[in-house]
């Protein structure tokens, strides 16, 4: 080889400042020369190399981002916490495919039921899939990511409350796509709304307290035996479920703000839940 790069172009290629033409070619005969790239190693600054390498390192070894991680950085939520969110294990497809499959199971049973009655298996069924999305998000039993997220400097109160706002967001997305397709019922098929937040609330209150995984289980419980209650209660008659009349509705609200508000009195309790967890 006849040609080699000029050490001042080399110097100038190490600093950053060789300029086109001409480094476009250095670039081409340093890829072919062993002798250029040693005289390159020569007149380069030792810690603007080894700072190169470290950014070369930390590219490699990030993690690539996700079509979900993408979309929320593109709608101008920040890295880390569209990061937090595309974690979230419930936001898979396994776990959306499931919900969806629910949802379609229970349109269909509000379908035939007759003329003038409510769709009881959808009402039933649709305020525990938020509940059960939260749950599955947060703890130790469930979230493969718990370890990264109890070591991360966050608070604890706020990792749950960002990943909850995920799950309703999606869930409760569903849940009204769901209610689109039972026209015939009104205003009557959305009376799940109430009934899930008062859930979903509750079972968050309640975690600190029981953990991830009794606490969601026990409200669950719960609503299916309110819900088997008023079923015996009505005796048979065409008369909508306790739970779905005005007055069910407005306790449903009560217990939404209630568990609300003990929530955020019990906040920084999440710090130290996740501290015995872990």
């Amino acid at each position: 080889m006849s040609w080699h790069v000029p050490e001042e172009d080399l110097r100038a290629y190490a600093r950053g400042e060789l300029a086109a033409p001409a480094l476009w070619s250095a670039d081409a005969h340093l890829g072919a020369c062993a002798r250029c790239r040693g005289a390159l190693g020569e007149v380069s600054d030792p810690a603007a190399l080894d700072a190169g390498w470290e950014r070369l390192d930390a590219e490699l070894d990030a993690p690539r981002t996700g079509v979900l991680e993408s979309l929320l950085v593109r709608l101008g939520v920040p890295g880390h916490t569209a990061r937090l969110l595309a974690a979230a294990p419930v936001l898979r497809r396994s776990w959306l495919g499931a919900v969806v499959l629910v949802l379609l199971l229970s349109v269909g049973a509000g379908h035939l039921v007759q003329r003038g009655e409510s769709p009881t298996l959808f009402l039933a069924l649709a305020p525990l899939l938020p509940l059960a999305g939260v749950a599955l998000s947060y703890g130790p039993a469930l979230d493969p990511t718990y370890e990264m997220a109890v070591v991360a400097p966050m608070h604890g109160f706020r990792l749950l409350m960002i990943r909850t706002v995920a799950v309703l967001g999606v869930v409760l997305g569903l849940n009204g796509l769901a209610t689109l397709a039972l026209p015939a019922y009104g205003l009557r098929a959305l009376a799940w709304l109430l009934p899930a937040l008062a859930l979903t609330a509750t079972g968050l209150a309640l975690t600190p307290r029981l953990g991830p995984v009794l606490a969601p289980s026990l409200v669950g419980g719960a609503w299916v035996a309110v819900l088997v209650l008023a079923d015996v209660l009505r005796a048979g008659t065409h008369a909508p479920l306790a739970p779905y009349t005005a007055a069910g509705q407005g306790v449903a609200a009560a217990v939404a703000a209630l568990a609300a508000g003990l929530l955020f009195l019990l906040r920084d309790r999440f710090d130290l839940f996740q501290g015995r967890a872990a």
